[in-house]
């Protein structure tokens, strides 16, 4: 005998009944799936406009603040590569993390606009902090002046 049935040996009722509820429970959560997946689409795009967002506060603050510290003034004497190579990646990367982290953490109990509003706050926060505790150079060592 072969271990293949033939098209016409198919028991008919009860399997054929468990198979259109089958169907029907799968074309069920089929629908429920893409309503949900919708709901997923809409948070991603809301954590990337979050992170690009962070990013560019976050960069426009520290980057203005540590301009003269990029630049070096006169002949690059006063340039700080501690600021250039960690520093800044590092709060660069703080822009790009938090916003959409506080944001899904932020969901999980309130509303979104809610949750924006916390997020804006956690970031507002944070720019303070780093206003308060980071200080690059902001002139060269005394001593040198403008030039000739």
């Amino acid at each position: 005998m072969s271990e293949n049935p033939s098209p016409g040996a198919e028991r008919h009722g009860d399997q054929e009944h468990g198979s259109e509820e089958y169907g029907a429970e799968v074309r069920e959560d089929q629908e429920h799936g893409s309503e949900e997946h919708g709901d997923g689409r809409a948070e991603s795009a809301v954590g990337c406009l979050l992170a690009v967002a962070g990013v560019a506060v976050v960069g426009a603050f520290a980057l203005t603040r540590a301009a003269y510290t990029i630049d070096g003034g006169f002949e690059a004497h006063a340039r700080d590569w501690g600021v250039i190579l960690v520093e800044l990646p590092l709060i660069l990367c703080a822009g790009l993390v938090v916003p959409p982290l506080t944001y899904t953490a932020a969901t999980r109990w309130l509303r979104p606009w809610q949750a924006a509003l916390v997020c804006a706050a956690v970031v507002g926060l944070g720019l303070w902090g780093l206003a308060a505790g980071w200080n690059p150079p902001q002139r060269p060592d005394p001593g040198y002046g403008p030039g000739i």
